[in-house]
């Protein structure tokens, strides 16, 4: 790492911490009744008058990391090299790293994690009893004859709103997918859509006690007539309860046994968003806005971009059925679009439904398929079942619209470790297909010698799920004849429902089906060229000047407005390569996964014995599949009983 990088990275973590501090010091008295009466007077704005403190201490900071952290992104893809350092820094903190906790609905938590939850629950319990302290301390009785225990609870329901919008100012930052600021502290969009998980539902047990709050406080003083008040200088009310009906609406069809039952109910009703930040911005106005803009301003230029990519129509070259209702999607993509592995792709299939986007792994190797990109689906719910009926019925042509493929930065990340152990169940497998195919390309690499060894698990319900082992090489010229003997590839598949493996008469066809290309289809490419970052930080500090320009010219009237408050043809299927013992193995085109992959009927996997045995003083564990599963991955992992063992979950759970 040089010097420069070095710079960057303390920069970003001095801005970063000082903008936490500002949200550490706001409650409290000092900042208050010292510090504000000093700040207003030496950054107030001949332009943006109050608010533009506000946009300087809450707003600025975030967009310089987000802008220069571009700049710093770009140069550390330039950069090829391994850095041997960087691993050796990573396993002193593998503890950290390490399961702590594993439930649900809180999934599977790192230590890490853990940490800094609890930090962040802390600020917001700081900042609550700070607000109460000093509004404590200077009682306003709003109605002649209010009592002071009444006052209280108002200022209680007030300030639990106060501590909501701070979680308001981290919401977004999880759900914007180009997101610069994310891959600086090693996170991707789909890792940290948890976060955004917690945040939702903090946020919203706040705001609905602040909405309960005011009700209650209005009933008690007979001023229910508040509820339906607009009022022109003070906070609008009516604003706030459409808000919240708004919220209400999001927040209860986004509980899994909802979401998982009417995924079409929680993904059209969670596009109320925009309808929520209106009403809620009308409620609290433009002060609290500035606070709260970055997560927000950031996500709607990601989210402009995104719609940006889907007006293109991607080219669909073939669909690869399975028996096992899975099908292999493969798209033409520029040479210079490049991803790394456990990507995802976002699909929309307008004849499916023309508004639901759904993501998908990419099983693709950008290395061994320079011009090529695939994605697996697996048919279950409605909108699948769709896209089946659809290629079951000779279709020539398919329109799509595709959005990313986002993914981690650092290619090294799997290469790490002297042996992976992979388990997975199901289509829970679609991700390691990637990691394979990339350690496959690898270990044709003649510099390279640490090539990990690789386990892999891989639980399935029938014998047909066992072609999903097919897609481990892809069909493209570029697949390897053999796989280099610096590999050492093993795979341990258990098929847990069928006692004995069919006969071969019994088996299915693959079915790969070829498209024409449309006049209006264009491969995948990169959404902003092969200088995304560059020009992602170009975009984000020219649309920032923008909006000030534009805030400046409309602040008058908004001051005004807001409240003032502080075809088809088929093969014989690769899973005959487990009961047709009576054909020469040489006649298999994959006979070297063939010799690798050992299939148990009627067993499934005894995954404590099988981790606690893994030899090497540095093993990768990836699961990926049920929920069951995962936890009992982590619980082993996190166990004590082998400290070689270092966890690292994949979740499909939106």
């Amino acid at each position: 790492m040089n010097m420069k990088t070095v710079l960057l990275r303390m920069t970003f973590l001095a801005v970063f911490l000082g903008w936490l501090m500002l949200w550490v010091l706001l409650p409290t008295k000092r900042y208050k009744n010292g510090w504000t009466p000093v700040i207003h007077s030496n950054l107030n704005s001949t332009y943006f008058g109050v608010q533009g403190t506000n946009l300087l201490l809450f707003t600025f900071p975030m967009m310089f990391i987000a802008a220069l952290g571009c700049v710093y992104l770009h140069v550390q893809n330039k950069s090829e090299n391994i850095n041997s350092k960087s691993v050796v820094t990573s396993h002193r903190l593998v503890f950290w790293r390490r399961p702590v906790l594993v439930m649900a609905p809180l999934g599977i938590v790192t230590a890490v994690e853990l940490a800094f939850a609890a930090m962040f629950v802390a600020l917001l319990i700081w900042s609550l009893s700070n607000y109460l302290y000093v509004s404590f301390g200077h009682l306003h009785m709003h109605k002649e004859g209010e009592k002071v225990w009444q006052a209280k609870f108002r200022s209680v329901s007030l300030r639990l709103g106060y501590v909501g919008n701070i979680c308001w100012a981290f919401l977004f930052f999880p759900v914007t997918r180009g997101s610069s600021i994310l891959p600086l502290v090693g996170l991707t969009s789909e890792s940290s859509i948890k976060y955004h998980i917690w945040l939702g539902h903090l946020s919203m047990i706040l705001f609905a006690s602040h909405t309960l709050g005011f009700i209650i406080y209005w009933a008690i003083t007979h001023q229910m007539a508040q509820m339906v008040e607009w009022s022109q200088d003070w906070v609008p009310n009516v604003a706030g309860e459409i808000a919240i009906v708004f919220a209400m609406a999001m927040w209860v069809t986004s509980f899994p046994r909802v979401r998982r039952k009417m995924f079409e109910v929680f993904f059209y009703t969670h596009h109320l968003y925009a309808l929520y930040i209106f009403f809620y911005v009308l409620h609290v106005g433009v002060d609290y806005l500035c606070m709260i803009l970055p997560g927000i301003f950031l996500f709607l230029v990601d989210r402009f971009l995104r719609f940006l990519q889907s007006r293109e129509r991607a080219r669909l070259l073939s669909a690869r059925l399975l028996p096992c209702d899975t099908v292999e999607l493969t798209f033409s993509k520029t040479p210079g679009l490049n991803y790394n592995p456990t990507s995802m792709l976002f699909i929309n299939v307008p004849s499916v439904s023309k508004l639901q986007w759904h993501p998908f792994t990419v099983t693709s190797n950008c290395n061994m398929e320079a011009d090529q990109l695939s994605v697996v689906i697996k048919r279950g719910g409605s909108w699948s079942q769709k896209l089946f009926q659809q290629l079951s019925s000779s279709v020539e042509h398919l329109e799509v619209s595709v959005e990313g493929p986002y993914g981690p930065t650092p290619i090294s990340h799997f290469l790490r470790h002297e042996s992976l152990v992979m388990v997975s169940g199901g289509s829970g497998i679609t991700p390691f297909i990637s990691i394979i195919r990339e350690i496959i390309f690898q270990s044709q690499n003649a510099s390279l010698h640490n090539i990990p060894r690789v386990l892999l698990i891989c639980a399935f319900k029938n014998s047909a799920d066992l072609t999903m082992l097919d897609l481990l090489l892809p069909i493209s010229g570029g697949t390897p004849t053999q796989i280099s003997t610096k590999m050492q590839l093993q795979i341990e598949a258990y098929v847990t429902r069928e006692n004995e493996q069919p006969s071969a008469e019994a088996q299915k066809l693959i079915q790969t089906i070829w498209f024409k290309p449309g006049p209006s289809d264009s491969p995948i490419s990169p959404a902003l060229g092969p200088n995304n970052w560059l020009w992602l930080g170009a975009i984000i500090s020219s649309s920032f000047v923008m909006f000030l320009v534009f805030l400046e010219t409309k602040l008058d009237a908004i001051r005004e407005a807001s409240p003032r408050l502080g075809s088809a043809n088929a093969k014989t299927s690769p899973g005959s390569w487990f009961y047709a013992a009576d054909r020469e193995l040489e006649s298999l085109p994959h006979q070297s996964l063939v010799q690798a992959t050992k299939v148990h009927f009627g067993a499934r996997p005894d995954l404590k014995k099988i981790l606690l045995g893994c030899e090497g003083s540095d093993v990768g564990v990836l699961v990926c599949g049920p929920r069951k599963m995962r936890h009992e991955v982590a619980k082993i992992c996190s166990s004590g009983l082998a400290e070689n063992l270092h966890l690292e979950s994949i979740s499909f759970n939106w």
